[in-house]
């Protein structure tokens, strides 16, 4: 009863301030202020708002609404973990082996899509100019800073 009582007074102050701006010659404005305003009156006559208030004062629909919410945390938050590469059952269960020292099946073992260029394609130089690094470079720079910090 409140509500409707509400949605009509709003509905009354919206037509009077279209009346006040068809006045002031904005019949645009006057018929957009208008239409807003037949919006509530129209819930009130259509039972929305009975249907509404019945919704919103039952405990057991804020239960309901609660567990949907939940449920939908559950799916958003296995999908990203998901998406964060913890691997497929099999690629899981490939890598326990490994781990455990077992031989891994040739059909676990199979190429995907993303295991690059074959091995035998040799790699060329673009750039002439600059010329790959030998294989007998010093590196005891960097062992003497990697000893530094106890790596």
């Amino acid at each position: 009863m409140l509500a409707e009582t509400i949605c009509s007074a709003v509905s009354a102050a919206g037509l009077g301030i279209a009346a006040v701006s068809a006045y002031r010659k904005r019949f645009l404005t006057a018929a957009r202020i208008a239409a807003y305003s037949l919006v509530p009156i129209g819930l009130v006559l259509t039972g929305v708002v009975d249907w509404l208030a019945g919704i919103a004062f039952k405990p057991s629909v804020w239960i309901g609404f609660g567990l949907l919410a939940v449920a939908w945390l559950l799916f958003i938050t296995t999908r990203a973990i998901e998406r964060r590469g913890v691997g497929t059952r099999k690629e899981r269960k490939a890598a326990a082996r490994a781990a455990r020292g077992e031989a891994i099946a040739p059909a676990a073992s199979a190429p995907s899509l993303g295991t690059g260029l074959p091995a035998t394609r040799t790699q060329t130089n673009p750039n002439p100019k600059q010329q790959p690094a030998s294989s007998g470079e010093d590196f005891s720079d960097i062992e003497a800073i990697l000893k530094k910090h106890g790596i």
